[in-house]
């Protein structure tokens, strides 16, 4: 008898920046800018390159680079771990970039949430949006 698979469930923001995807790519890219918009980091653009992100709330995530490819696509794991179940997250999240006549389509899907990590998620979506929001002044900026 075969274990079911387990269940999994993924936040997805979507959002238009008056940018080129050259830009965004950077800022994706960059650890002096990702730390800017998302969490500080030792972030380097190569797959299989482990690193952490670092959030204002003290915590650690543990990720690794997955797939790049430069302007339209960049994954890495997005791993939180604690003894509560319910925060303790596996994790991917893919980056997709499609250029737009207006600039670029950003696509953020963070996959991996199990059914009782309602809160978890909840704050993933509140949470992408706000990161999205500060891309944006980051992007505004030209830096």
């Amino acid at each position: 008898m075969t274990e079911p698979a387990t269940e999994t469930r993924s936040v997805i923001v979507e959002r238009e920046f008056a940018f080129p995807a050259e830009r965004l790519w950077r800022a994706l890219t960059q650890p002096h800018l990702i730390e800017e918009w998302l969490m500080k980091n030792d972030f380097k653009p190569i797959v299989g390159h482990r690193f952490n992100l670092r959030g204002e709330w003290g915590g650690v995530l543990d990720c690794e680079v997955l797939t790049i490819e430069p302007q339209k696509t960049l994954a890495y794991t997005w791993n939180f771990s604690h003894e509560d179940a319910a925060f303790d997250l596996r994790s991917v999240v893919t980056f997709t970039l499609t250029p737009t006549s207006a600039g670029t389509h950003l696509r953020v899907e963070q996959a991996g949430f199990s059914p009782t990590q309602k809160q978890a998620f909840g704050g993933a979506h509140a949470g992408w949006k706000q990161f999205l929001a500060k891309l944006d002044e980051v992007l505004a900026r030209g830096d």
